[in-house]
């Protein structure tokens, strides 16, 4: 994945999201249009998790994803 575009259901991919990784917060995934780059990052570094993971992650949480 080299663009990731969030569309669809946000709030669903997020619950997904936190039930992969409970200690994420909402601030944490608060999802702004041209800032894909800095939702990785926030995800990146609160799970310390690999890029990959995390689009792996968000893919198989959102198909709309990507």
């Amino acid at each position: 994945m080299t663009t990731l575009e969030i569309k669809g259901d946000w709030n669903i991919t997020k619950g997904k999201l936190k039930q992969k990784w409970a200690h994420l917060t909402d601030n944490d995934l608060e999802y702004v249009v041209g800032k894909q780059e800095e939702l990785l990052g926030r995800i990146q570094k609160r799970t310390g998790e690999t890029r990959e993971a995390i689009e792996k992650a968000l893919h198989d949480s959102c198909p709309t994803c990507g």
